[in-house]
């Protein structure tokens, strides 16, 4: 299927890498399919784009990749609304919010996105965590040559 995508332009992408998000993304509500899309080889980024609004895609980072000890607590809830079953079957993103450098760009840790990758369903969840710093968490790999 090809989708306009707001940041890689128009490109094919495959049934595996569609996920329905049953309650949207917040402030979204109305977009229930997304696609997964790597934004490039070796690198922490993926883009989530609507496979129907062009303008509604999202830079998505693996967030241990900049904060090694990040944790949190799905709620009985979110884990029932994805349908997990097992820890492995899910990968978590948070969405990046892109500056004029990339150094200078922030993760939102507070509200990840997570992905059952069996179900292909997904949601971002908003966790109660008054931990300020982590919603504005510093783009700064902890690893050393991710760029």
């Amino acid at each position: 299927m090809k989708i306009d995508t707001k940041f890689l332009g128009k490109i094919e992408v495959m049934q595996e890498q569609l996920y329905s998000f049953e309650e949207g993304i917040p402030g979204f509500p109305e977009e229930k399919q997304f696609a997964l899309i790597p934004f490039g080889k070796n690198t922490p980024f993926m883009i989530l784009q609507s496979t129907s609004n062009v303008q509604i895609g999202f830079v998505l980072a693996f967030p241990y990749t900049f904060k090694a000890d990040y944790t949190f607590d799905i709620s009985k809830q979110d884990a029932d609304a994805l349908n997990i079953k097992k820890q492995e079957e899910i990968i978590t993103y948070a969405i990046v919010t892109l500056k004029d450098t990339l150094p200078n760009s922030t993760i939102n840790l507070l509200a990840p996105i997570i992905i059952n990758t069996k179900t292909r369903q997904g949601r971002q969840i908003v966790l109660n965590d008054n931990n300020q710093e982590l919603l504005h968490y510093p783009l700064k790999p902890v690893k050393e040559g991710v760029k």
